[in-house]
């Protein structure tokens, strides 16, 4: 009796929803016309994923990791509605999520390392408001969010939700699967066309055309986040296709990570491109293996040595243009080294930076007056070193080497194959985007940033997922 009132129960927020939609639609077609259904699925749908989130916050997790993938794309298409707003709102819906479901969790597990850090480089942040360089308050509620909050929020979230293997499946599965609908959307931009929104973005965005060839940009902000991205997924499917799974699951991570690679190709940025050889020479590092060490070792040092002092592939653009990465003489990277030589001379009178939002488009949008704001980044690893000065860049450098080498010991220990294999791939895949953030501004961007630290905390969960097997971490 009580199994069959719990189900009803649970049916009746369902219920509610479906009687309000349809007197509502009986209202607002005769005022509004065909838009109100469209308006009221929305609205239907928005509050079936709040009751779902609120009755697990990994589902709120889950639902922001999606919606980071896809936001910049409907807010290309649906011009002037503000859609990013939606991740504060998520952030906001699993926070009251987690407040409800409370006492499903313990505060305890929230002591570790990597809590620690990210709380303190967020009170930084923060402390950062009282900058004295003069930076507007407006410049550092734009920046706060990408700096400090993102990195303080889903780390402390993850650490609270994660508890199983499962958890870590269904967050690969994801990122995977809207990759490749990334990959696909690429390949439609470059053989079949522009939709309306992209079209306006590609007129009003210069770089992207190079030679008259388009740099992809799939569903991201610019080609450069988005051929990181590929990257990092190249890296994470070429590593999970040499654990012990099923030999056709292996064969669709080989293929997917050459579908991943052509996806970073077609980008046109040459940056992404470092994403994916520290990754490499990193997992080569965690598997601890000489077979997998030589052969990859070898591997590597062919294709870079074939792509340094060949000419095999340059009638193909893409290539063409991925071999000028090691070109030490390109114009692009030489236009950096000159302004990261501008910057370091205001830079010796503002050890702590200029503040959160002085350098890069806050920086044009909200302290236009500043000297920083006259200097382009074009890293988030320089963007770092303006905004919080040198001691706010040893510091989170040193945090970020911490973290890498922390990860390593913590995959070398795992006893379960199958799961430090795809430690090792969240372990080179994060490593592969802090070293690409030198040279464009990645690991601050979604998607990549989400996945990062996602990828953090369940490295650091590693030992615990390891000890439970497929139950629940308590």
């Amino acid at each position: 009796m009580n199994v069959t009132l719990r189900s009803y129960d649970e049916k009746v927020p369902f219920l509610v929803v479906s009687i309000i939609s349809t007197l509502l639609l009986a209202l607002l077609i005769p005022v509004v016309g065909l838009l109100a259904p469209v308006m009221l699925m929305l609205t239907g749908g928005a509050i079936v994923l709040l009751i779902i989130i609120l009755k697990n916050p990994f589902n709120g997790l889950m639902s922001l990791l999606a919606y980071c993938f896809v936001v910049v794309f409907f807010e290309r298409e649906i011009d002037g509605f503000p859609l990013n707003y939606g991740v504060e709102l998520l952030y906001f819906v699993v926070f009251i999520s987690i407040i409800v479901n409370i006492n499903k969790y313990k505060l305890s597990v929230l002591n570790n390392d990597l809590c620690i850090l990210f709380t303190i480089w967020f009170i930084i942040s923060f402390l950062q408001l009282f900058n004295p360089s003069g930076a507007s308050p407006r410049g550092w509620l734009h920046e706060i969010r990408t700096s400090g909050l993102d990195s303080f929020f889903l780390t402390l979230s993850g650490f609270l939700i994660f508890k199983s293997k499962k958890h870590l499946n269904s967050f690969l599965y994801i990122i995977i699967g809207l990759s490749l609908l990334a990959t696909l959307d690429g390949v439609k931009q470059l053989h079949f066309g522009l939709f309306p929104g992209e079209q306006n973005f590609l007129l009003n965005s210069p770089s992207h055309l190079v030679w008259g060839k388009i740099r992809v940009f799939s569903l991201y902000g610019d080609a450069g986040q988005f051929g990181a991205s590929q990257a990092h997924l190249s890296v994470i499917c070429g590593v999970l296709a040499l654990g012990p799974f099923k030999i056709w699951k292996r064969i669709a991570l080989f293929v997917l990570s050459i579908v991943f690679f052509y996806g970073m190709l077609i980008s046109g940025t040459r940056g992404a491109f470092f994403a994916l050889l520290p990754g490499i020479f990193m997992a080569i590092f965690l598997f601890k293996n000489i077979k997998v060490l030589l052969l990859g070792t070898l591997f590597t040092l062919v294709f870079l040595g074939g792509l340094k002092y060949t000419h095999i592939g340059s009638s193909n653009y893409h290539v063409f243009r991925l071999r000028t990465a090691l070109n030490p003489e390109d114009p692009s990277l030489n236009v950096r080294f000159t302004n990261q030589e501008r910057l370091s001379k205001y830079m010796k009178d503002y050890p702590f930076g200029g503040g959160l939002g002085v350098i890069g488009y806050a920086g044009h949008e909200y302290n236009p007056g500043l000297i920083f704001a006259t200097v382009e980044p074009d890293s988030y690893w320089v963007k770092v070193w303006a905004m919080y000065g040198i001691v706010g860049f040893t510091f989170w450098f040193c945090m970020m080497m911490y973290i890498i080498g922390k990860s390593s010991g913590i995959v070398w220990r795992i006893k379960d194959k199958g799961l430090r294999v795809k430690l090792i791939a969240l372990t080179a895949g994060l490593t592969g985007i802090i070293a690409c953030s030198y040279g464009n501004e990645v690991i601050n961007a979604f998607p990549s940033s989400i996945i990062v630290y996602f990828s953090m905390v369940f490295v650091f969960l590693g030992p615990k997922l390891d000890e439970n097997n497929d139950k629940l971490i308590t």
